[in-house]
């Protein structure tokens, strides 16, 4: 009962002719960002952050969520009619949708994979309404040495998100905490890392490392790699599934949905890993599966959905918890933080308004989307042939604008300038950005804790032994890097090499 009351309580919030609109303007822009190769939700996110300065936090963070999902409904799109995902969660899809388009069926392709993702977005945020709860009833005991316990379980969760050298992700965690440091102690008054630099003393502007560091480098990124496809279908017919594909595709949605949402929860899996494994699945449980990768349409609908479900189960642990699970979902926490929003267990109790708002908001997004991509699918298919010389111009101008607005500071300019630089030569040397940027919004928050913390304790730092909650949190992640220090003595001695892979 509880759940559905606060359901209510955020319908009431986002039926108001603003936040409608600001829903629909977000699920619109995030569909066109899937849309379109080399921008992807993270840059896009970055780039836009600074127009929610401007909103109630409730309008501006609904419209941020409506453009993470928009994205992975957009994605689609090109990965059936280009073969080029518009984002990262979209790449198992260019494999059987593009084969169909080949064969004079993307309208097929394109039907399912917007259906399959208004279901299974749906379903995960009904499991979103109800388990969300749970988890916030619980951190009700949260004091300050659990919500320390509850940071260090965040950053060592992180190391779960790397695709890469476990080393490399340790260092981008490292450096995070080091430059969330630079600035003036809120608690002595020192300065620290400024080196008597003006600029320096209010700490480097979380949204100007944003913007630099996923819009800059993916600017730079995209420059040298994107390169002219060809577009299988000027107009798109037979949008709406045959009974035949519904028959073949319905299984594959259930199991998706189900399948993203629980990998959505796991730090390190989201919305890319769960339209992987969703295609494995399918294939190992197909009676034929030689049909994949020549136009199976469960190798569309299984991952659409998988990866639109993940959506809904990333939102969980960063809603109650304050520990985002994904790159995008850092991004939101940091967005909260802009805002002035302090996130973390209490954030259910504090701000119920912004919490079922934004829960509310991803049920009328769906709708909309459903909207967006099925009728409009030919504006869509007219957006894919903007060249990419046009678009990063316009991307670029985005960034400059965005990150001197906030502050109207002509050093963050630099700094913009700097991690973009920093992060195309880091995403070049196979570096994940994401542990750095969790670890930069983390730090202070796990500071701040510390320090209370060791203020009510006579015992000092033994009292994180003597708290339930927080041992029962300390032992977790003690166990969490024991699991990865042994993974990675395996992985040695069978001379295996972990796979590379940058954000």
């Amino acid at each position: 009962m509880e759940a559905m009351s606060g359901l209510f309580t955020g319908f009431g919030v986002i039926l108001t002719p603003e936040n409608l609109l600001l829903c629909l303007a977000g699920s619109f822009v995030g569909t066109m960002i899937g849309v379109l190769p080399g921008i992807g939700p993270l840059a896009a996110l970055a780039l836009l952050l600074p127009i929610t300065f401007s909103l109630p936090p409730i309008a501006g963070v609904v419209m941020l969520a409506a453009i993470f999902y928009g994205a992975m409904y957009g994605g689609s799109t090109t990965s059936i009619l280009l073969n080029l995902p518009g984002e990262a969660a979209s790449v198992v899809t260019c494999r059987d949708g593009y084969q169909m388009a080949k064969q004079g069926r993307a309208g097929a392709a394109l039907g399912i994979a917007a259906i399959g993702s208004f279901i299974a977005g749906t379903l995960s945020v009904v499991a979103l309404t109800f388990f969300a709860p749970i988890l916030g009833e619980w951190a009700i005991r949260f004091g300050p040495p659990e919500n320390v316990a509850l940071m260090l379980l965040g950053l060592v969760c992180t190391l779960y998100m790397i695709t890469g050298s476990a080393l490399k992700g340790l260092v981008m965690i490292a450096l995070g905490v080091l430059l969330a440091m630079v600035g003036t102690d809120v608690v002595t008054g020192n300065e620290r890392f400024t080196f008597g630099s003006i600029d320096l003393s209010g700490g480097l502007d979380l949204l100007a490392i944003v913007i630099g560091l996923f819009g800059i480098s993916e600017i730079l990124l995209n420059v040298e790699t994107i390169s002219k496809s060809t577009l299988l279908a000027d107009k798109i017919r037979g949008l709406f599934p045959t009974r035949e594909d519904w028959k073949a595709s319905l299984a594959p949605m259930l199991r998706g949905s189900g399948l993203g949402f629980l990998l959505g929860l796991v730090p390190g899996g989201g919305p890319i890993t769960a339209s992987f494994i969703s295609y494995a699945v399918e294939q190992r449980v197909a009676k034929d599966p030689s049909r994949f990768g020549k136009g199976a349409i469960e190798g569309v609908a299984g991952p659409e959905a998988a990866n639109n479900a993940a959506v809904g189960g990333s939102m969980i642990p960063v809603l109650s918890l304050g520990i985002p699970g994904t790159p995008v979902t850092a991004l939101l926490l940091g967005a909260l933080v802009i805002q002035g929003i302090q996130p973390g267990p209490l954030f259910m109790q504090q701000r119920p308004d912004l919490f079922w708002g934004i829960v509310a908001s991803m049920y009328v997004g769906n709708v909309f989307l459903l909207i967006l991509n099925l009728p409009l699918v030919g504006l869509w298919v007219q957006l894919l042939r903007v060249p990419y010389r046009v678009l990063f111009p316009i991307v670029l101008m985005l960034s400059v604008v965005g990150t001197y607005s906030a502050n109207k500071n002509l050093f963050d300019l630099w700094v913009m300038l700097a991690f973009g630089v920093s992060g195309y030569v880091l995403r070049k040397l196979q570096y994940d950005l994401a542990p750095f940027l969790i670890a930069f919004v983390l730090a202070p928050l796990l500071e701040q804790s510390l320090r209370q913390t060791l203020v009510m304790s006579p015992d000092g730092i033994m009292i994180m032994t003597q708290r339930p909650i927080a041992a029962v949190l300390i032992a977790i992640s003690f166990v969490l890097v024991a699991l990865m220090i042994r993974r990675g003595l395996t992985t040695r001695k069978t001379g295996g090499i972990p796979h590379e892979a940058h954000v």
